[in-house]
């Protein structure tokens, strides 16, 4: 794939996402969010960015605000179709530069140079319980990987594990049912105090060094895509507990 090369420029924020950015202000003060790790995105050329996926999901926003006020680069990404079933907001999720989650999006993006991000684990994982939390469940969600394997594009891994402190969420029947059944969400939840007010956790995303794809030999694509899937994979849990650790011993610090 031929990846188109412009000159770096701050790319404008969309006007959903300029109202977007308003509306988050005060949850970016409240959880005193900070980005680490912006130098790791190219300023020219299609990138893959795979997050963990939070219940609140709030987070994966303020990660994109963030990354374009230190790099000017205005992300894309690829979510969930419930998003584009309901009415009236299709039209508002696209403006804000979102996909449904697709192959053919996904190549199409990073066609336009574009850095694309994606939430491997989806809903089913910002649904996973409390007592999971810190655990990305990407295991069997190798599209990225086949992505990246395919078009040669590298992958930037970013953790912010304090997002699955903003609520407590309760394992039950009705939330895995309803999931099952209709591909809805349906938690159970607790946030700060007895409210469902987010809990004020600091929260900070961290984003690794690229992960290049191996070269494509179009005979040995599935284990070229299984194998670069597990290095991202492990990558991405030894990035998690890294932050973590990091986070916590600031905390202790302060």
């Amino acid at each position: 794939m031929t990846h188109p090369q412009t000159p770096p420029a701050v790319e404008p924020l969309p006007a959903t996402a300029r109202v977007g950015e308003a509306a988050l202000a005060p949850l970016r003060w409240w959880n005193r969010h900070r980005l680490e790790g912006a130098e790791h995105v190219p300023r020219v050329g299609p990138a893959i960015g795979c997050l963990n996926h939070s219940l609140a999901t709030y987070d994966l926003f303020l990660f994109g605000l963030a990354l374009h006020a230190q790099t000017g680069r205005m992300t894309c990404a690829l979510g969930d179709d419930n998003l584009f079933r309901i009415p009236g907001l299709a039209s508002v999720v696209h403006a804000s530069g979102i996909r449904p989650a697709s192959h053919a999006h996904g190549k199409a993006l990073l066609a336009e140079g574009r850095v694309v991000f994606i939430a491997p684990g989806g809903t089913r994982e910002a649904l996973r319980p409390s007592s999971e939390r810190y655990r990305i469940r990407w295991d069997r969600r190798t599209g990225f990987a086949r992505l990246a394997v395919e078009t040669g594009v590298p992958v930037l891994l970013a953790a912010c594990p304090a997002a699955d402190d903003l609520y407590t969420v309760y394992a039950n029947p009705l939330t895995a049912q309803a999931y099952k059944a209709f591909r809805w969400p349906v938690p159970i939840v607790r946030g700060f105090g007895p409210t469902l007010l987010p809990r004020p956790v600091p929260l900070v995303h961290r984003i690794a060094p690229p992960m290049q794809p191996p070269p494509l030999e179009p005979d040995r694509l599935e284990t070229q895509v299984r194998d670069f899937h597990a290095d991202c994979v492990r990558r991405m849990r030894s990035l998690m507990d890294e932050v973590r650790r990091d986070t916590e011993a600031v905390q202790e610090v302060g």
